[in-house]
């Protein structure tokens, strides 16, 4: 009974991720961006307040984990053209930046290589990189932004 009431706090952590803010976000990648930014670089757990507050926490856990890798899965399986038009989507929801300079700074620190699961390695991981780099060649051209000097 115990595994079946942890897999219950499990959805629930879930469905209320889902409820509460995933489904806020438009964009695929902006919903891996969150997920992401909810895991700890220090422990590799995922922390999210309200989640928190449930009184087992290792069930929040799995629960962000397995919603980042599910949303990872599904950014990564779409073609190019989805990847860009999803990005595209993305920009098109950050106002407190400008584009070319959200560019850059993507061009300059790589933050896309840390929206990868820990637990997805090999191809999959290489994938993302490279097809986000692709992508990237591609809006740089749009927004007029030169690839950064890697001495600067």
């Amino acid at each position: 009974m115990q595994g079946f009431r942890t897999h219950q706090h499990e959805r629930e952590a879930v469905d209320d991720l889902w409820q509460r803010t995933l489904s806020h976000i438009p964009s695929s990648y902006g919903k891996l961006v969150y997920l992401a930014s909810l895991r700890n670089p220090d422990t590799g757990r995922y922390e999210h307040y309200g989640l928190s507050l449930n009184p087992n926490s290792a069930d929040a856990n799995r629960a962000l984990r397995r919603s980042h890798e599910s949303i990872f899965q599904e950014w990564v399986a779409y073609s190019l053209e989805q990847k860009k038009t999803d990005l595209d989507l993305y920009i098109s929801t950050i106002e407190s930046t400008a584009k070319d300079d959200l560019l850059d700074a993507w061009l300059r620190l790589t933050p896309y290589k840390n929206l990868v699961p820990a637990s997805i390695q090999g191809p999959e991981r290489q994938k993302h990189c490279s097809d986000f780099e692709a992508i990237l060649g591609l809006l740089k051209n749009v927004y007029g932004v030169a690839f950064p000097d890697p001495n600067a």
